[in-house]
């Protein structure tokens, strides 16, 4: 596409990377990512804005009690390269995977910058995870070092998850001291604010960070992504959230998730705008409506469930005069929450689309009017296609698969595959396309219009589930002859999780059983993947080669 443009630099840092062509109306037409091989987030962009601008803010974070604290881009620089050396003296290096389970802790910044700039790869997890959960990750992404929250019981999990693991050359606890962890808060003050770049730094196509999917059929897969990967999310930044330099931009999302690394560092310092952090426990609409207020948002991104809850506030309290751009996306926003949300503030929710192995893929983008409940036009990042059987592109009205056309130009920002398994990763690459699995239609104006996952991946408050690995964990209990997992309709969070049981021959439906099941997945599941509802049935629909059929399910209990 970008042939067909005369495309001129970006403004600031990212215009040595990232050149566009933008019609009279302010929207983007074309965009080229070039010079990119030798590329460094750390090194090319936090150093050079610490010495650009190394007073301006990078990212104002309100700790759960309230406490205010203005991080620099020169304390972002400063504090990188003490965690950067600190890392090294415990042993890690170019090319180790370490965990970060830091939730919403600014400490993350300080160590995802560190990690590019040493060249391990940053693997990001959530801290509900469990003792299960935990020793999977930790064998199938062979970590090598774990940096985790001193808060609740994520280390005693993690201690579980590792008590016969040998890979870990280190184990770091942030926030608190813990015997057989090393100590963030009290060593980091030890290390040393110089960092000179090597000449053998990781960068371009090399490994930089590996998200955990949301497994389906299996468990979760490792998305590989390379060095070029935050250049993929200036359009994110720019022409969907709209940041603005001398702003200030919020998205909700623990850092444990993609979402996070879409709106909380990455394109947002390419466009030199400050970012808001927010460490809280448990979400409160007015508590994150009073934030938006006193801190003057400019520009807000938060799941549909988060929407979902603020209009059921009386937003009109609030002084929200300084936000002028609100997005949205994991999971389809409902019209009628859209509807209620720009009555209340006269801003229309753009809502985008991308996944874990990609950046955003399609949205609403700046200067396009919004359909309520369409992703949007595809963006010019990517060669979007909506593929049918047989490999054929299909027409308006027709639903297919979201295919992304990877023959010829590089893509950046897609992936570069999944960790250690050619074989998942030649199941979505393959014949030139990358096959997201998710379904929508195009309308006569070419916007995209979600229908579905292939396969029945649940979305609930903003997290990707899997029915698998929730399966499994049924499977255990003796009195369970079969299961399956599947969504049913949530007013708050959109989704919520259903479990169909098949019972063992002996074994009949009682409460206290029901009760015996929530309590065995209670103890055994992180809470996002609990089901919110069981339901034991004589026998679950199956195709005629003994496959459970879950969207009959699903059909059901949405079409009630």
């Amino acid at each position: 596409m970008s042939k067909d443009y005369k495309l001129t630099p970006e403004e600031g840092i990212a215009g040595k990377y990232v050149s566009s062509y933008v019609d009279e109306s302010g929207m983007l037409k074309a965009i080229d990512i070039h010079d990119d091989d030798h590329f460094n987030f750390g090194y090319d962009v936090v150093d050079v804005l610490a010495k650009k601008c190394p007073d301006k803010t990078a990212m104002l974070h309100i700790s759960k009690e309230g406490k205010e604290r203005r991080i620099t881009f020169r304390d972002m620089s400063v504090y990188s390269n003490k965690t950067a050396n600190y890392l090294r003296y415990l042993g890690i290096r170019k090319g180790d995977r370490v965990l970060l389970i830091l939730k919403r802790h600014y400490q993350f910044w300080f160590t995802l910058v560190a990690l590019h700039k040493i060249g391990a790869i940053a693997v990001p997890c959530s801290f509900l995870l469990t003792k299960k959960d935990l020793e999977y990750r930790f064998r199938a992404g062979g970590i090598n070092a774990v940096v985790c929250t001193s808060d609740g019981d994520v280390a005693d999990e993690v201690m579980k998850a590792t008590k016969n693991y040998m890979g870990l050359k280190a184990r770091i606890i942030v926030g608190g001291s813990r015997e057989g962890w090393s100590n963030y808060n009290r060593d980091i003050r030890f290390f040393s604010s110089h960092l000179s770049r090597p000449q053998n730094a990781a960068c371009g196509d090399d490994a930089a960070i590996m998200f955990f999917t949301s497994g389906t059929t299996s468990y979760p897969k490792m998305a590989t992504h390379s060095h070029k990967y935050p250049l993929g999310h200036y359009v994110t930044a720019k022409y969907w959230h709209q940041v603005d330099s001398n702003g200030m931009h919020f998205t909700i999302s623990d850092t444990g998730w993609g979402k996070a690394l879409w709106g909380k560092i990455y394109g947002q310092w390419l466009c030199e705008a400050p970012i808001f952090t927010y460490d809280y426990d448990e979400f409160f609409a007015k508590e994150i409506l009073s934030m938006m207020e006193k801190y003057h948002m400019t520009s807000f991104c938060a799941p549909p469930t988060v929407f979902r809850m603020l209009v059921h506030v009386d937003m009109r309290k609030f002084d929200l005069s300084s936000l002028k751009n609100v997005t949205t996306a994991g999971e389809a926003l409902n019209p009628e929450v859209y509807e209620k949300f720009y009555k209340a503030t006269g801003l229309k929710i753009m809502e985008g689309f991308g996944q874990t192995e990609t950046t955003l893929t399609v949205a609403n983008l700046k200067g396009m009017k919004p359909k309520p409940g369409s992703m949007g036009l595809p963006s010019p990042m990517y060669n979007v296609k909506i593929m049918g059987e047989g490999g054929r592109e299909v027409g308006v009205g027709e639903t297919g698969e979201i295919c992304l056309d990877v023959r010829g130009k590089e893509q950046r920002g897609l992936f570069l595959g999944y960790y250690l398994d050619k074989e998942k990763t030649d199941a979505v690459l393959h014949d030139g396309f990358y096959h997201t699995g998710d379904t929508a239609y195009k309308d006569e104006d070419g916007y995209l219009w979600y229908v579905g996952r292939v396969d029945d991946i649940i979305k609930s408050a903003g997290y990707r589930v899997g029915p698998f690995e929730i399966e499994n964990e049924i499977m255990k209990l003796p009195y369970v002859l079969e299961c399956a997992v599947t969504s049913v309709p949530d007013r708050v969070r959109g989704q919520a999780i259903k479990a169909s049981i098949v019972l063992t021959k002996g074994y009949t439906p009682t409460d206290k059983l029901r009760k015996d099941t929530m309590k065995y997945l209670k103890n055994n599941l992180a809470s996002y993947k609990r089901p919110k509802f069981v339901d034991f049935v004589e026998a679950l629909p199956k195709t005629s080669s003994g496959k459970v059929r879950r969207s009959e399910i699903k059909e059901k209990d949405w079409s009630e």
